[in-house]
């Protein structure tokens, strides 16, 4: 009998032995879960952090005081060869001024508005001239339409009294895409806009974009320019390229978050479609 007794006290010291080294099994498994469970959450605030500081524009500009700077960039629009030109002229013999203003009309008449109906204009050539009524040849490129207003006048004087001349360049676009909320070509109608105003007019940046390194590319002189723009730093109101030019093209380009969403959409849609397709063979199987 005492025997059996220390056998029943030698079998549960084991089984509380056992139960004691499950618990702290599963009291480390606990740990280890809650510090990878830590770590996760530590690396998605960090990850977070890092990709915020890729996010403001202008990181550099003291946004807490007032400042201020002299714009010594701005240079005016100059005319280039393919530019379409409206040239209004009055004078006080408005008979004789309405020859030069033929180019005002629409192209399929003026009673058509839309932007399928352009108005004529005329077109600087590729030596950078365009004609002008009883004037002949007029070399334009090169000129601010400021500029040739001021000539255009002194031809004129000639035929009429008094002349006044307005000019305006009436194809001037930019085209933006890639990372922006509305990617499209924009007609500018004054002649002025700046590479912020352009991305305002798309919409801004997706949250996705790159704006460390946007690109420009701009055609001038007969030569195509490709210039990177950092849109994170002040120095982009200093720059040469702040101001834009006809044709200029803006590309933003997304960053690879885009991408992992975009195909991680594919996947999951691939996947679903290949679910579907099997559960539609294994019922058409059934049912046969």
């Amino acid at each position: 009998m005492l025997y059996n007794s220390h056998k029943r006290a030698h079998r549960r010291a084991m089984h509380s032995k056992v139960h004691s080294q499950n618990e702290g099994k599963q009291d480390s498994k606990l740990i280890l879960r809650s510090t990878n469970l830590q770590l996760l959450v530590v690396l998605c605030l960090l990850s977070s952090c890092a990709s915020y500081k890729k996010i403001p524009y202008f990181q550099d500009l003291n946004k807490y005081s007032y400042s201020k700077t002299v714009i010594e960039n701005y240079t005016p629009l100059t005319i280039q060869p393919q530019d379409i030109l409206g040239i209004y002229v009055t004078s006080l013999n408005p008979e004789a001024s309405s020859i030069f203003n033929y180019n005002l009309n629409r192209v399929k008449g003026n009673n058509d508005y839309s932007a399928d109906n352009p108005v004529a204009g005329y077109l600087v050539d590729e030596k950078g001239q365009i004609a002008l009524p009883i004037v002949g040849k007029v070399n334009v490129s090169g000129l601010t339409t400021s500029q040739l207003d001021d000539t255009l006048q002194k031809k004129l004087i000639t035929y009429l009294k008094d002349p006044v001349v307005n000019t305006r360049i009436l194809n001037f676009k930019i085209s933006i895409l890639g990372d922006v909320l509305r990617p499209n070509s924009y007609t500018v109608p004054n002649g002025r806009i700046t590479l912020t105003e352009a991305l305002s007019l798309a919409g801004d940046l997706n949250i996705t974009a790159v704006r460390g390194n946007v690109l420009l590319v701009r055609e001038i002189n007969g030569n195509r320019e490709y210039i990177p723009i950092d849109l994170t730093s002040k120095k982009i109101f200093d720059s040469p390229y702040f101001y834009l030019k006809n044709n200029d093209i803006i590309y933003v380009q997304p960053d690879k978050t885009k991408y992992s969403t975009v195909d991680r959409g594919y996947r999951t849609a691939s996947l679903v479609l290949s679910g579907l397709s099997f559960l539609a063979i294994v019922f058409s199987t059934l049912y046969r």
